[in-house]
């Protein structure tokens, strides 16, 4: 049996720290009367906090990498960069692209899911399109973007053997409605790079619609006669992702979405681009050509923002700072919310029985250490 006793730090559990030991057991939490092993390996925490790993749900990659061209050896940089950030689990965010290269994109993310982890490990596949409205359509090459289809869903769906996790649509697409009906039960959908107005907005969350991909960005925004998608998503029970990097959203915007939602009800993602973790200079974003100036990624031929260049890790210490909460308070929007809106029951959380996901945290909040299934993936 492998077995891991992580000793004399701060453990998260329910929103709070506790002095204790934390037992793994076959890459799982251990209950707290659990005997330890005679051969157990000893981790000294010595006195940092021990937090479950993040999980990023909207990312385009990382660390010189962009998802849509990733290979093998592509996707396991990815994630030892990630694991460095102390992300365990993601999903790769494939930007809208032609048929034949979002298969080619689906496939080599499949292999890399059923290779060995050596960093974060990849949990699935997020769709960013191409079923998104060309007025906001943001980094999405408008030529390439397409009617409601759950046809051609089902076609990368069955090439991913159902590894697509997450997708975005938008609302207003002919046939987006009727397809967000089709396949909510086979995939979370979020809502997004969309215009819609209120009444077609709340048609798809009836429809099915469980989330908001990056709120108040590439959307519709909230007038009092005309609420729009905005107003929709901020009212009803759906889980709103948030690009806390602040460029993406004014610190006070956070504050505001999660007073008007609830802090069970926002996702703090990164939508990072393959310049994350890198200088200023020119990369990819799928098909398209981005400049970063000052840590900003915008297209290279409009000027339009194109993803971020965050990292998780910063993202924690934004969300703390933006909001002036505890790391207590914070740790959800990058754990446990994002793993539970794709259904990820066993991540995202140290309880008994949970997927021994961990990072470890020194008292400035920075990464010390990252663990998937309990075994070592990164140290600082």
């Amino acid at each position: 049996m492998d077995a891991v006793l992580f000793q004399n730090g701060r453990v998260y559990e329910r929103g709070r720290f506790a002095e204790r030991d934390l037992l793994v057991l076959d890459g799982r939490i251990a209950p707290a009367d659990a005997p330890v092993p005679p051969d157990c390996r000893r981790v000294d925490l010595a006195g940092k906090m021990l937090v479950p790993g993040f999980v990023d749900i909207h990312t385009h990659g990382g660390g010189g990498v962009d998802v849509n061209a990733a290979d093998g050896e592509g996707f396991a940089r990815i994630s030892r960069f990630f694991a460095a950030q102390g992300t365990t689990g993601w999903l790769s965010s494939i930007l809208t692209d032609t048929e034949e290269a979002t298969l080619r994109a689906i496939g080599q993310a499949k292999a890399a899911m059923a290779g060995p982890i050596t960093g974060a490990r990849l949990l699935g596949i997020h769709l960013e399109g191409p079923f998104l409205a060309p007025a906001y359509k943001g980094a999405m090459p408008e030529h390439l973007l397409r009617q409601g289809d759950a046809d051609l869903f089902y076609k990368y769906q069955s090439a991913a053997e159902g590894a697509v996790k997450y997708i975005t649509v938008a609302p207003e697409v002919p046939g987006a409605v009727d397809m967000i009906r089709a396949i909510s039960g086979d995939v979370t959908v979020a809502i997004g790079h969309s215009g819609a107005d209120y009444e077609t907005a709340i048609a798809a969350i009836d429809a099915g619609a469980k989330a908001a991909t990056h709120t108040f960005n590439a959307m519709g925004l909230f007038h009092q006669h005309r609420p729009a998608i905005m107003g929709a998503v901020l009212e009803r029970d759906v889980v709103c992702e948030a690009i806390c990097d602040g460029r993406h959203l004014h610190p006070g915007t956070v504050r505001m979405l999660l007073s008007c939602k609830g802090w069970d009800k926002v996702a703090a993602v990164t939508d990072s681009i393959q310049a994350a973790g890198l200088p200023d200079g020119r990369y990819k974003l799928g098909i398209n050509d981005v400049v970063v100036r000052d840590g900003d990624a915008v297209l290279a031929d409009t000027g339009v923002r194109a993803g971020s260049t965050l990292t998780t890790g910063q993202a924690l210490k934004n969300l703390v700072a933006f909001t002036g909460r505890s790391v207590e308070d914070v740790l959800p929007l990058l754990t446990e919310n994002p793993a539970q809106l794709i259904g990820l029951a066993k991540k995202g959380r140290i309880a008994p029985g949970m997927d021994a996901d961990l990072a470890v945290l020194d008292g400035d909040l920075a990464v010390a250490a990252t663990y998937v299934a309990g075994r070592q993936v990164y140290a600082r």
